[in-house]
This record gives structure tokens, sequence and C-alpha cells, in this order.
């Protein structure tokens, strides 16, 4: 079994860059899961999840208020209710209150826009989130924009992704990006001077994964790959560390991909499957065979998404120290 030392420290420094990797206690070791059978090093997110939720249990118990996040889902998309219902269990393990708004699909925005500007009022209220999708009749930016900034608890809005390009490290950052830069911290990467590849442009994963690369404590040389990029094969075998965040199941074949490269795999897709019971299964951006090319792969499911998740907890947590001082 390979073992790798993580460790973190607590605290805020300068940089977005080097938030993301000190947002735990310091001298934390960790144990990764045994190399895939096909070779590459597993980034296991549960894992890593888990370890920065005991750390964050010290923070919570030293907070002056009880951290606090409402959850806003309108509709019933199935996925939704899942995700939604993950969130809250992570609330429950932490000792994080939590306030689950649900609201039919035909709710009019008015009413939704409402129950964000009564949340924002709440003093004991730090974190709000909105489960996305919305209804099509919705308008996700525009309600995203009525948080409060510090309680935006996704990192979604503008003013939090505008510090966010500025390199500062005192707004709420998105929770997957940083949840990557977690991850890759935990495993003890160094990203100083690699060539990180990114491929998608989402405002929610692509475009903050590339700036927190980029951002000073991380130090990384970064390349965006996108639907019009001329060569989207050739730039992603050029990657060090290559992040798919694209959508597309499992679109990045071993060709595309430099021997020896970390690879993460922030999709997460469901397809058809006639071999299995219920008939579909879930894969990511990373086709299975890349195991075989890569030093380090992110597994799918448990590899990013138990971090998004998990990122979210701490940004409610850090919500919660940051007002609780104001």
């Amino acid at each position: 079994m390979r073992l790798i030392c993580n460790q973190a420290v607590g605290g805020s420094s300068p940089s977005v860059g080097s938030r993301i990797s000190t947002l735990l206690d310091a001298n934390a070791q960790t144990e990764l899961v045994a190399p895939c059978a096909m070779g590459a090093t597993r980034l296991d997110g549960k894992a890593c999840a888990a370890d920065l939720e005991d750390r964050l249990k010290s923070r919570i118990s030293e907070c002056p208020v009880q951290p606090h996040l409402a959850v806003i889902i309108v509709g019933n998309d199935p996925a939704s209710h899942v995700y939604v219902n993950n969130k809250v269990r992570s609330c429950g393990r932490l000792g994080i209150k939590s306030t689950h708004i649900e609201l039919p699909a035909n709710t009019e925005q008015d009413v939704v826009a409402q129950h964000i500007l009564d949340l924002n009022q709440q003093d004991d209220l730090h974190g709000i989130l909105i489960q996305s999708p919305l209804p099509k009749h919705m308008d996700e930016e525009m309600l995203t924009e009525l948080i409060d900034p510090r309680k935006d608890v996704d990192g979604f809005h503008p003013v939090n992704l505008g510090r966010l390009v500025q390199g500062r490290s005192d707004g709420m950052v998105p929770c997957t990006p940083s949840g990557v830069m977690e991850m890759l911290s935990w495993a003890n990467i160094d990203l100083t001077g690699k060539k990180a590849v990114v491929l998608g442009r989402s405002f929610n994963v692509g475009m903050p994964q590339a700036l927190l690369m980029a951002a000073k404590g991380a130090d990384a040389t970064v390349t965006i790959v996108h639907s019009r990029t001329k060569d989207a094969q050739a730039e992603c075998r050029e990657a060090d560390v290559l992040i798919a965040a694209v959508g597309r199941p499992e679109m990045v074949k071993p060709d595309w991909v430099k021997p020896g490269a970390i690879v993460v795999d922030v999709g997460i897709n469901r397809i058809d499957d006639a071999s299995r019971e219920r008939g579909w299964r879930l894969a990511g951006d990373v086709h299975p065979d890349v195991a075989e090319i890569a030093s380090f792969l992110s597994p799918v499911p448990g590899g990013v998404g138990p971090m998004t998740v998990a990122m979210l907890m701490a940004n409610t947590v850090t919500s919660a120290e940051l007002i609780s001082k104001n």
C-alpha cells in the first residue's frame, strides 16, 4: 500500500492558491488507498473529505456560533434531491444546523427571491445555497446575485468570483474547484511550475479552477481547453496535470494523456449500460483505461464529488467564523 503524507496549516494566507492548501490543521497525515489495479494511484475523495471533516469539527467546536446552512430546492429533479440530502447529512455529522426549503416546480421566481432576501437578514444563518438546476422559467444568475456575498457558500456571486480573479483570499471560493485543490494538496502533489490543462470553461468549475491553479501559492502554468480549441487532444497530452470538467462521458481517452500525468475527473454522467441491473451507470469525463497511463487518477464516483460537499461545509464554517467576528 502506498502512503502519502498530507500537510495543511490552519488560518488564512495572502493568496487564494495558498488558502486552499491551508484550510486545515498542521501535520495531518493521511493514507491513500492502494494504487488502482491498472497502475494509477487513486485520489480518494471520500478519504480526503473524511479527513477534512475531522478538522472542521475542531473549528466548529471553537466557533462562537453554530454554523447554519440553508438550502433552497425548487422542483422534483431526483438527482438534485439526492445531492441536497447528502448535504443535509453532512451538516448532521458535523453539527452544522441545516434549513431545507423545498418548493414546487411552478413556484414564481419572486417567491424564491423573497426567501433569499429573508435569509440574508437572518442573523443566525451563515450560508445560502440554491440547488441547481432551477426550473426553466427562473433566472439562476439573477437569484444568485441576490445572495449576501458573505453567505454565498457556493462561491458563485460576482463579488466572490471577482475576488478570486484578484487573487484575494477573503471571499467564498467555488466548492468543486477548491475541492480539487484540497485533494491535490492532501495527496502532497506540488503544482509549482507544472503545466496544467483545464478541460472546460464553465463559470462554476473550469474558469475558477484555472484561476486557483495559476494563483500565487499554487503556481501552475495553466491552459484552458474548450470547444473552440484547435487540437484539444494535443493540448491535453502536454499536461502534467489534467482537470477534466467538460460533461462528456469518457471523452478523455488514454491517447489524450501524457504518461505519468496527474488526472482529476470532475465529470459525473449517467450513461446507459444494459449489463447493469438498473440499466445505467455513472461515468466520468475520463475513460477508465487512463489508469494505465496516469500516475494519479480520481475515481467517479468517490473522487471530486465528496470533496465538493466537504468544501461546502468548510465554506459554511468560514462564513460563520467571519460573520460572528463582525
